[in-house]
């Protein structure tokens, strides 16, 4: 299950080690509306370890789905920052959902959630740089994370659930790893159509996956 190689500019994606991940490893979570397609954003991006989608932003214990309380939809990403930047990420928020207009519902609000005294400086900065640049003010909060819940499983990955040949068999091979996995994220955003066909190609060469199950991938991807 382990690649042969890797993407360009982007180390060996391992699959079977432990799920701890690296101690340098960073994290950082927003809300953009729906997570879905920033699950899947994120997930497409070299430098990104893991990508998980929860809930946050309120004070109700354990949100759901159905009992989402005053939380927010949002999207963890835990990240490599010797490949990717804090504001690399910010970067992408910014371009990929309306952040210029209050979402109808809070479940859906533009939110940049911090998790330590940096990452929130930087978030109000760029804010600040972003209304001054375009004479838009954001709609985005920037606010500190004080909890995260995660998701149901059905919410994860979606845009490959949404495609049961190849979600169900990478499920399957996987087991508990499907959701934390780097290959999964990567497979997911491709299957959003965000990369290109060479980092798809490459990812695909280095799977060791069923016959069936890989022509399915290069099928959907």
């Amino acid at each position: 299950m382990e690649p042969t190689e890797s993407a360009p500019d982007e180390p060996a994606l391992l699959e079977d080690a432990p799920l701890d991940l690296p101690e340098a490893t960073e994290t950082a979570t927003f809300g953009m509306g729906c997570f879905w397609g920033p699950d899947a954003r994120f997930g497409a991006l070299c430098g990104v370890d893991r990508t998980r989608v929860g809930y946050a932003g309120g004070t109700e214990p354990d949100p759901t789905y159905f009992a989402l309380g005053d939380h927010t939809e949002v999207v963890r990403v835990a990240y490599d920052p010797e490949l990717l930047s804090y504001e690399d990420l910010l970067e992408t928020f910014w371009t990929n959902h309306d952040w210029h207009s209050s979402a109808p519902k809070r479940q859906y609000r533009s939110v940049v959630l911090a998790h330590d005294d940096d990452q929130y400086e930087i978030a109000r900065r760029e804010r600040a740089a972003l209304a001054e640049r375009t004479g838009r003010s954001p709609a985005t909060a920037v606010e500190r994370l004080s909890a995260f819940y995660s998701a149901e499983p059905s919410h994860q990955k979606y845009e490959l659930r949404s495609r049961p040949t190849v979600g169900d068999g990478l499920e399957a091979l996987y087991g508990d790893a499907f959701v934390d996995s780097t290959i999964v994220a990567r497979l997911n955003g491709f299957a959003a159509g965000h990369g290109d066909r060479s980092q798809r190609e490459t990812l695909l060469a280095g799977l060791d996956l069923p016959a069936p199950l890989l022509a399915e991938l290069r099928r959907t991807l």
